[in-house]
């Protein structure tokens, strides 16, 4: 066996800088893996935001429910704590689809028993299903792959539950998809069998719903178990199923799933939404004309009563032969007086959704809400904002005074429901404490005032002074229902400009802009075409803006915030738009549909494309045969003229204006978006943020040497699906914001550092 033998020092040196000067010139692809740094996480709080489209109670421990979303996974309350726990943190990029929880259940006599149903999508695009089963509430899952997609954040997505557990045999449970009918599992969910028997409604065209996008199917949307027909330890013979349709659609088998026929008088013309058991055995389902949460302007509540088969019509607002414009979203029973119930309204926008509550059976119904006073001190933005999407209603099974009902950003709870039968007020509070759940699109850490800023997907958009504290959003006029770009002066951090999106009619300006931070805003004079959004830059002096509105074919440049705007000359008709962040003259744009890359060098006015190596190896990502891929270009900090551009095959390429490469980081698998913050002590280049894959392994890296050297700074447990966009702060070393597909915004600190 030979040795190795040692290497003199000075040819050491010698080979070092050797290798150095290669890597400097962009020929050696020279990317290390340093020792991961350990950081800690926490969300920047803007308390909800998102649709909660599910709850579920355990009916025998008081305190255990859980919270599905359709993009931001799974919760369960922490009730000592007073808080949600996420659960499906852990899913990574690759798993981004299961973010989107279709169905969840319990075992009513196992604790531990949780089993997500998740998948987002049913389109081509996106992968099957899983069923996540936890046997620790939660804390860890099993995933089983099934072979059919699931539609967490479709159509119907609020309708449910889809699955059940047996509650006489806790080992056998059954799922309602769809596009592939029923399934049956015997283990825990850890096998599925399709329930060839089930009617041939659930898989056809009447069971689909179409919205402005596209046709998509519905299928199942509930099974629920008789459990007295049953006995413990033997599969319960009798259970129901619904599927969404306006035909028959309530199907019973009475031997455990094998065979399955239409039960008997139900009504017709409606889609059935929810259905539940009350103690005396009765039944009450909502229905819809349509699934929701898009559209729904009809629909009823009716009894079931199996022991004589009859059925009972009790909507609260009797619909005279004719559509009521409304719809209901779902009913709930106490489970110690089966004569308390309570139905929510759907869609019902004129004035607005109500909350209806019976004390007889549903034979007399009053509305909750004109005797009900809400507190916003959790989250003061929610003072905006009606509850509507009220999908998901239920009793506490151990305390009928707590009432909790979702809605389209969160979920509100009673403190004293039962006051209300004695002519008092009820308290809803927004209980909604961790659950964070939007889709921010824009993300601005600027050198001075509030240290983040956000354009956030039917939010607006946010100033966070206080990151632990939920803001209200950023200050009228305008507000937005969508906040889409935002960007901060590099040299004049107090000037902010954003771009959103107005529902209904345009009567606003859809960009504004801000003097003072985004404490206080202004809409722009005008707008110079197209339909709003669209990308803004604002010059890094903040003397001048440049607006590419969507669907304007170019790009306008305005010095006196939108009295007067000129078009830039030399542009694509579609195309994104920067900002140098040294030179208050340079303006950079990219082309959406082929990725070229163009510079202005005299305010935006006029536009050259940027050609040479670097323009050149930019285009190829987005040109590639296989597999093009979106190569987003930032401006560095500090640096004029500089650009880089992170790609998903490309990794990270640092370039000039003039076309020269100046590094291309080739180690990087992937990349997906960059972020610059504080340089590292005794460092002047600014540390680099990354979302990608590097050496293999996906997930948040750190490079304080530009590129070099990477350090992941997140962990397996802490994925957050889709990561989007990243930043640094400039004022914090190590400190990095970034926004999720479904999970709000994050930001980590180096753990034991005080930032």
């Amino acid at each position: 066996m030979s040795q190795a033998r040692p290497t003199h020092p000075s040819s050491l040196l010698s080979r070092l800088r050797w290798l150095a000067c290669l890597w400097v010139c962009g020929v050696l692809p020279m990317v290390a893996v340093a020792q991961d740094v350990r950081y800690d996480w926490q969300s920047v709080r803007i308390g909800g935001g998102g649709y909660v489209s599910g709850l579920v109670f355990h009916p025998a421990e008081k305190g255990l429910y859980y919270a599905r979303t359709d993009v931001g996974g799974a919760y369960r309350w922490d009730d000592a704590a007073k808080t949600w726990l996420p659960l499906t943190d852990w899913l990574g990029a690759e798993d981004a689809n299961l973010t989107g929880i279709e169905s969840m259940a319990v075992d009513p006599h196992d604790a531990g028993w949780i089993y997500l149903a998740a998948g987002t999508y049913t389109t081509a695009a996106a992968g099957n299903g899983a069923m996540l089963r936890s046997h620790d509430r939660g804390a860890t899952f099993q995933r089983v792959d099934l072979p059919f997609k699931l539609g967490g954040n479709e159509l119907a997505r609020g309708n449910g539950e889809r699955l059940a557990v047996d509650p006489n045999d806790g080992r056998i449970l059954f799922f309602g998809s769809r596009d592939a009918g029923l399934w049956r599992s015997d283990d825990h969910a850890a096998h599925w069998a399709r329930v060839d028997a089930f009617p041939a409604v659930a898989t056809s065209f009447a069971s689909t719903a179409k919205n402005q996008w596209r046709r998509q199917p519905i299928g199942i949307v509930f099974v629920v178990f008789e459990p007295a027909s049953g006995k413990t330890g033997q599969p319960t013979p009798v259970l129901y199923a619904g599927v969404s349709t306006r035909e028959t659609s309530l199907f019973r088998s009475t031997d455990g799933g094998r065979s399955w026929q239409a039960v008997p008088g139900q009504p017709t013309g409606l889609r059935p939404t929810h259905m539940r058991r009350s103690q005396d055995g009765s039944y009450y389902l909502t229905y819809g004309d349509e699934p929701g949460p898009d559209d729904m302007s009809d629909g009823a509540v009716w009894k079931f009563n199996p022991a004589d088969g009859r059925w009972t019509d009790i909507t609260p607002l009797p619909r005279h032969g004719k559509p009521i414009g409304f719809g209901w979203g779902d009913i709930t029973v106490d489970a110690h007086d089966p004569r308390i119930l309570m139905a929510s309204t759907f869609h019902h926008y004129t004035p607005y959704d109500e909350i209806y509550r019976s004390t007889d059976g549903g034979q007399h119904w009053r509305p909750v809400f004109p005797r009900s006073r809400f507190d916003h001190s959790n989250a003061r933005w929610t003072a905006d904002h009606h509850p509507h999407w009220m999908s998901s209603l239920v009793i506490d099974p151990f305390d009928p005074d707590h009432v909790l009902f979702v809605t389209g950003y969160g979920v509100w709870a009673s403190r004293n429901m039962r006051a209300f039968d004695h002519g008092g007020t009820v308290d809803w509070w927004f209980q909604d404490t961790n659950l964070e759940e939007t889709v921010p699109l824009g993300l601005a850490s600027p050198a001075e005032g509030a240290h983040l800023l956000s354009a956030v997907g039917d939010l607006d958009g946010f100033r966070h002074d206080d990151l632990d504290v939920a803001p209200l959003q950023f200050a009228v006029p305008p507000r937005y229902a969508n906040g889409y770009s935002i960007d901060v002066a590099g040299k004049a951090p107090r000037v902010v400009v954003r771009t959103g999106r107005i529902r209904g009619p345009v009567n606003a300006v859809r960009a504004a802009y801000s003097l003072d931070g985004a404490g206080s805003w202004h809409a722009f004079a005008s707008e110079p075409g197209g339909n709003g959004e669209g990308t803004i830059a604002v010059a890094t002096d903040g003397r001048s803006a440049l607006w590419f509105p969507l669907e304007a074919g170019n790009a306008y440049v305005t010095r006196d915030w939108g009295k007067h705007w000129i078009a830039a000359e030399g542009l694509p008709k579609a195309a994104r738009v920067l900002a140098d962040r040294v030179d208050g003259q340079r303006f950079y744009a990219q082309d959406i549909a082929s990725g070229a890359l163009f510079a202005s060098h005299d305010g935006g006015l006029h536009f050259t494309a940027i050609g040479g190596a670097f323009g050149k190896a930019v285009k190829q990502q987005y040109q590639a045969p296989r597999r093009p891929t979106n190569a987003v270009v930032y401006a560095v900090p500090g640096q004029v003229g500089t650009l880089v551009a992170v790609s998903a095959r490309g990794g990270v390429i640092r370039g000039r204006d003039d076309g020269q490469v100046l590094r291309q980081s080739r180690g990087i698998d992937s990349a997906v978006s960059l972020g610059f913050g504080k340089a590292a002590p005794g460092r002047r280049e600014p540390t680099l943020f990354l979302a990608g894959v590097v050496a293999g392994q996906r997930g948040l890296f750190r490079s304080v040497d530009g590129g070099v050297q990477w350090q992941r700074i997140n962990d397996d447990a802490h994925q957050y699906g889709e990561v989007g966009y990243v930043t640094g702060d400039p004022r914090v070393f190590g400190r990095v914001y970034f926004a999720t597909g479904g999970r709000g915004i994050f930001r980590g600190n180096p753990a034991g550092e005080q930032p």
